[in-house]
C-alpha cells in the first residue's frame, strides 16, 4: 500500500495544467478519504487502501484532462461558505466576491428587497442574505439543475430571506407587484469567439453561463434596459462584467437612465464590477 505523502507526490504530474498542483492533490485525497487537509499533514505515514488509491488515481487522470477540481469535488469555497457545485452552473471565483463587498457597502433601508439575476450556484445571494438577515433576496436562474443546487445551498446554510425560482431575466418577475432597492448580477459575458473558451475550467463550464453573443453584452443589455422597471427610487444596479467591457457597461446603463456611475477593480487590477443608481 502507499501512504498519504506516496500519493501526494502525484503532483508532479499536475504541474503543466495546474498553477497549484500539491492544493489540487490534497484536496482529492481529502474527497476520496473524507479527510480534512490538516489530517494529510497530520497523518502523512498513513497508509490508504488499494480502492482508496485506485479512486484518488482516477481523479487525478481527470484533472489531468483539464476538468475543473470544483466539478471533482463538488463545492467550492465563496465568501464564508462552502457551496455545493454541479456542472449545470458556472464555478463561483474570487472576483465576483468584489460585488458582494460593493453591494453591502451600499447604505440600503431595512427590510430592503434585493433581486440576483442568474443565480448559478446562489453563491451572490447567499453572500448577501448570510450577511444581512434584514435583506430579503430573490434568486433567479433561467436553467433548472441551477435553481435546484441554489435551493440546496441555500438550505445547508439554513438562509430563510432567500427565495430561489427559475426565471429567464425578468421573464417571471411581475414588475407592478415586485420591485426593489438592490438588483446584481454575474451574467455571461463572454464574447463568441473568445479564444479563453477552449482554455483552462471554462472548458467545462455551460456555454449558457458564459457565452453572451458577438460581443458578449447581449445579456447585459438586456439586464441594463430592463433593470428600471424592477427598481425602486434611488435603487441600485451591480453588474459583474469583462476585465474590457467597464467604459461599454457605464454607457449602457447612462443611456438607460443611471447615475452615479463608477466601475471598480477586483484583485487583479482589472475592470470587474460597474455600478449605477437609478432615480
Amino acid at each position: 500500500m502507499a501512504s498519504v505523502s506516496d500519493l501526494l507526490t502525484l503532483s508532479n504530474q499536475l504541474k503543466s495544467i495546474s498553477d497549484s498542483p500539491q492544493l489540487d492533490c490534497e484536496l482529492l485525497l481529502c474527497q476520496v478519504l473524507g479527510v480534512d487537509r490538516t489530517w494529510l499533514r497530520t497523518w502523512p505515514e498513513n497508509q490508504v487502501t488499494l480502492d482508496n488509491q485506485q479512486k484518488y488515481k482516477a481523479l487525478i487522470a481527470l484533472r489531468l484532462q483539464g476538468k475543473p477540481i470544483a466539478y471533482l469535488t463538488g463545492s467550492r469555497g465563496f465568501w464564508t461558505m462552502d457551496l455545493h457545485v454541479s456542472e449545470d452552473t458556472l464555478i463561483p471565483r474570487p472576483e465576483t466576491e468584489l460585488l458582494v463587498d460593493l453591494a453591502l457597502g451600499i447604505n440600503l433601508p431595512k427590510q430592503s428587497l434585493a433581486l440576483d439575476l442568474g443565480t448559478g450556484t446562489g453563491a451572490i445571494a447567499l453572500a448577501l442574505a448570510s450577511e444581512r438577515s434584514d435583506i430579503h433576496v430573490t434568486a433567479v436562474d433561467s436553467q433548472a439543475g441551477a435553481v435546484t443546487l441554489a435551493k440546496t445551498n441555500c438550505q445547508h446554510y439554513k438562509l430563510t430571506n432567500v427565495v430561489i425560482f427559475q426565471s429567464n431575466w425578468f421573464d417571471a418577475i411581475d414588475a407592478k407587484t415586485s420591485t426593489f432597492d438592490l438588483i446584481v448580477s454575474n451574467p455571461p459575458y463572454i464574447a463568441q469567439q473568445d479564444p479563453h473558451l477552449t482554455q483552462g475550467d471554462v472548458r467545462f463550464e455551460p456555454l449558457s453561463a458564459l457565452v453572451s453573443g458577438i460581443d458578449g453584452l447581449d445579456d447585459l443589455r438586456i439586464i441594463v434596459s430592463n433593470s428600471p422597471c424592477f427598481l425602486n427610487p434611488d435603487g441600485w444596479l451591480l453588474l459583474e462584467h469583462g476585465y474590457n467591457q467597464g467604459g461599454a457597461v457605464r454607457d449602457l446603463m447612462a443611456a438607460a437612465g443611471f447615475s452615479s456611475l463608477a466601475t471598480h477593480q477586483d484583485y487583479n487590477h482589472q475592470d470587474r464590477v460597474t455600478l449605477g443608481q437609478w432615480k
